[in-house]
């Protein structure tokens, strides 16, 4: 046996005759280092992206989110920390936010209210659908016999299911909104029931209406839905429905239940049964169809049974047989004691320009609300900008309408206003009502302004489209430190009026909110005028006092003026028409540059 090989040699140490040292990059090639987080930089992000998200609503027409969004962006500078807010890419984002969302507010203005919307009611057949009752047998035969003495002009089937929504209806907790519907009906039963009767559909698809709003004219579901008949968006449109910025047809009470009608019978000559019509006006036509095609059934009892249909499609059949029963048989159930409320009767005019409903309210001696309720399909509180727009007004006023109407030139219709003296009031007082002038009120109306009011005089208020006087408004942004009564005494106005120009429930007053101020005409001259929004008159007044002659206003003693950031000495000065060389002499402490903050005399121009 061979020996084993010898094993490999030891290999000799190494050795270094350099020491190692750690391997360093130079230190003009740097490493990419890890992204800090900036505060400021992520408040303006956030900023930006609500503003963005509201401006797509706003484009969309979408006025209430618009407006939520525009807050949200307004919260998310105002509710930062102290020494974020200071910063000045915080500062100058905010001032951008404010001057682009009050330009998209003056443009809502223009087309009507603002972001105003009308107040939506909640749609009861997205509760009743949901809801689960069970079969009762014994009740259902009952029943069965008192529908045998039912007339309907629809078949009336009464089986389990619809026995038991019978007894929801009557002694359950559905009792008060029948009791609701009943007393809605009133307002529109008539017309609905003229409506059906000329599109020749039976008369007792009245309950239907019943069913999906309880005859609401603002109700809307949860799917987006609108009006006395519920139509979407889409389904309204193809009926003639149409909606805008001014007006969504949806909610126009006898408009819609004419498409209504129009839809029921073109579903009726699809399916030739009015139970499956009904089905397809719930759930839309493809959906029954897919359902008979499935099965081979064209009846929705067979339908529902067999679960072919969506649920809540399986209870709005028998919904609406319930509440046909029951309004047939009202005095059965001591229904028939309800008061319903007067029928729906009004005028009708024609107006060729937009009009302000506060002015049609106050020409015709009624309330806004009253001319809403009319004109329920109307969003805004101007009718639309159209060349013909027939508007509701109360029974028996169509002259006087049209008469004080004429006196006020067309493109004035959404801005001047109408009123009614009132016992004790002054021109001074109205004027002040409705942020005008007491020479505006009194050229229009061509009367002297030292001239007492009589009692229910009526007068013509001209309103500027900016809302301001003839005197000039002025928007001013609460700064850090202020407060209501520093505000008061720098415009030489009252804090109680700056509650009631800006409608505050107090004196808490926040930074960067924007408030209104109306002075007098000599605390405009002397007052800043930052954010101020001027008639065209005043305008030419300030910058040309030359040709503005009695308008033009001097200033009859000094005043202090606080800087404020990005101001500079010539911009002071020419705010107050005075020479920066005046400006100088009144403050010989001025150095070369101003402070934030710091307090300058301004002299007397008279």
């Amino acid at each position: 046996m061979a020996p084993p090989p010898p094993p490999p040699p030891t290999p000799p140490a190494v050795t270094h005759n350099i020491p190692l040292r750690p391997f360093r990059l130079p230190s003009h090639i740097g490493t990419t280092p890890e992204p800090r987080f900036d505060p400021v930089e992520n408040l303006v992000l956030k900023a930006q992206a609500a503003f963005a998200r509201g401006e797509s609503n706003y484009n969309a027409g979408h006025l209430e989110m618009a407006k939520h969004e525009f807050n949200g962006a307004f919260t998310t500078i105002l509710q930062a920390p102290p020494e974020l807010r200071e910063d000045k890419r915080l500062q100058k984002t905010f001032d951008t936010l404010v001057d682009r969302i009050h330009a998209y507010e003056l443009e809502a203005l223009k087309q009507g209210d603002g972001f105003a919307e009308p107040a939506y009611q909640p749609a009861p057949l997205d509760e009743l659908q949901s809801l689960t009752v069970p079969e009762n047998p014994p009740l259902s035969e009952r029943i069965r016999e008192q529908a045998a003495h039912t007339v309907s002009d629809i078949p009336l089937v009464i089986n389990g299911q619809v026995a038991n929504f019978i007894e929801y209806f009557t002694s359950g907790r559905g009792r008060s909104s029948v009791e609701f519907g009943l007393r809605s009906s009133g307002r529109f039963r008539d017309m609905i029931l003229r409506v059906l009767e000329e599109e020749k559909v039976p008369l007792d698809l009245l309950y239907l209406a019943q069913a999906e709003s309880a005859f609401k004219p603002r109700a809307r579901s949860r799917a987006g839905a609108l009006g006395i008949w519920q139509f979407m968006p889409s389904r309204g449109k193809e009926y003639g429905l149409d909606r805008n910025w001014w007006a969504d047809e949806r909610m126009n009470p006898e408009e819609a239940t004419r498409a209504a009608a129009r839809h029921l019978k073109d579903l009726y000559t699809q399916f030739g049964d009015w139970y499956l019509a009904m089905a397809g006006y719930n759930c839309g036509p493809v959906c029954v169809q897919r359902a008979v095609e499935r099965t081979g059934y064209a009846d929705f009892w067979q339908l529902s049974a067999r679960r072919a249909l969506p649920p809540e499609t399986r209870n709005y059949i028998p919904i609406i047989l319930a509440l046909t029963f029951v309004g047939k048989n009202a005095d059965k159930y001591g229904l028939n004691l309800v008061e319903t409320e007067d029928p729906w009767v009004y005028d009708t005019v024609t107006v060729s320009h937009a009009v302000d409903l506060r002015l049609v309210a106050e020409i015709v001696g009624t309330s806004v609300e009253t001319i809403r309720e009319l004109n329920p399909s109307l969003l805004r509180m101007t009718t639309p900008n159209v060349p013909d727009y027939t508007l509701r007004i109360p029974l028996a006023t169509r002259e006087i309408f049209q008469k004080k109407i004429a006196i006020i030139p067309p493109e004035k219709r959404v801005w001047w206003r109408w009123h009614m003296v009132h016992y004790g009031e002054t021109l001074s007082g109205i004027a002040q009502k409705y942020r005008t002038s007491v020479k505006a009120i009194a050229e229009v109306n061509n009367r002297d302004p030292e001239e007492p009011l009589q009692e229910a005089a009526e007068l013509v208020i001209p309103v500027a489209p900016t809302g301001g006087s003839g005197n000039g408004e002025i928007r001013y942004q609460v700064r850090a430190n202020d407060t209501l009564g520093s505000i008061a005494r720098r415009y030489r106005v009252t804090s109680d009026q700056i509650i009631a120009w800006n409608q505050l429930k107090g004196t808490l007053i926040r930074r960067g909110m924007t408030l209104t101020i109306l002075p007098s005409e000599r605390e405009t001259a002397a007052a800043p005028p930052s954010r101020r929004v001027v008639s065209s008159t005043a305008r030419s007044a300030a910058l040309s006092p030359s040709q503005s002659g009695k308008n033009t206003v001097a200033q009859t003693r000094s005043v202090t003026h606080r800087v404020q950031q990005g101001e500079s000495l010539w911009q002071i000065a020419s705010n107050y028409n005075i020479s920066v060389a005046a400006l100088r002499r009144s403050n010989s402490h001025l150095g070369d540059t101003l402070r934030v903050g710091e307090r300058l005399t301004i002299p007397s121009t008279k």
